[in-house]
């Protein structure tokens, strides 16, 4: 460890949001994946300038920036370098009129609720993504035919090579089925400025409990997952390549394909990343032998020196 590092990172934000030896494992949806040397937990936006900051000076270790861990896919062996989580320490929410401005930190599903409280809609069919806005914008998140783009105004980044701040209007964000510019250049999302509807509250409630109840009868919500694992490829559904394949219920140790959605791999219990991925591996393979079709994983994963 290299302590000089740890107390540098302290003293931006303090002792008790820094972390040594990790478990990934208790920070990512999946509930698998091993320990990374150094965590911090973000709690505002000048700490997150100067922790980039830092880094120049630490070029030997690398660093990436998560959210919720909604998305993510950690190795059995961990990450050698630093993890930096912008989650609910970073996750104020502001309303005004038909405007949202809420930290990258909150959660999707939190302002959704906070929407609906004010009687705003729009967020309806994204209110069960398990996953922060800031991950939400980067990604162009979406569900039910509904996605980010559909409601953002504009996004606050943080340039991780020149340490500057700026506002991309949403026009400039370039978003596109689970792409934006923030992917493209590695930008930071800081804040996000939505703007909803007016609506009725038992309108907005009715829509809100329709995908809630979509979500239980379709999806593996039972189970620790990342969500979809794979990319739609042009012209086709991924899980339905994956079933048609024969793959419902293919288990490698505690990871396998949900027999409920078979877009979905997911850990019935002690997997490890390992499993994970080799049932994502077999998918793949058996999807290219069979359709001639490539699956492109959703998930993002994280081996010991990305």
């Amino acid at each position: 460890m290299n302590q000089e590092f740890i107390k540098e990172l302290a003293d931006i934000v303090g002792e008790s949001n820094v972390y040594s030896d990790e478990v990934m494992a208790r920070h990512i949806t999946f509930r698998v994946g091993g320990k990374t040397k150094y965590m911090v937990d973000i709690t505002g936006e000048e700490e997150l300038k100067k922790v980039i900051l830092l880094m120049k000076n630490y070029p030997d270790i690398p660093y990436y920036v998560i959210g919720n861990g909604s998305n993510m896919l950690f190795t059995d062996d961990g990450y050698d370098g630093l993890i930096i989580k912008i989650s609910n320490k970073m996750a104020d929410v502001d309303i005004h009129d038909l405007r949202i401005v809420a930290k990258a930190g909150a959660m999707l599903s939190r302002v959704a609720k906070l929407a609906y409280e004010e009687g705003l809609s729009g967020m309806e069919r994204l209110s069960g993504i398990p996953g922060t806005i800031g991950g939400a914008v980067a990604m162009n998140a979406g569900a039910y035919g509904a996605e980010i783009k559909d409601i953002i105004v504009c996004a606050k980044v943080l340039d991780r090579e020149t340490g500057e701040v700026f506002v991309l209007e949403k026009d400039e964000l370039y978003l596109s089925y689970r792409h934006s510019v923030i992917m493209e250049k590695s930008y930071i999302v800081i804040e996000v400025i939505l703007e909803l509807d007016h609506g009725k509250h038992e309108d907005i409630k009715e829509e809100m409990d329709r995908c809630t109840c979509l979500r239980k009868e379709k999806q593996p919500i039972e189970y620790p997952s990342a969500g979809s694992t794979f990319k739609r490829p042009e012209g086709y559904f991924a899980g339905k390549l994956v079933q048609d394949a024969g793959l419902a219920g293919y288990t490698v140790g505690g990871a396998c394909v949900s027999e409920k959605h078979c877009g979905f791999v997911i850990n019935k219990g002690n997997a490890t990343a390992k499993d994970v991925l080799d049932v994502i591996e077999h998918c793949q393979k058996e999807v290219k032998n069979k359709f001639g079709v490539d699956l492109e994983p959703e998930v993002r994963i994280l081996t010991k020196i990305t």
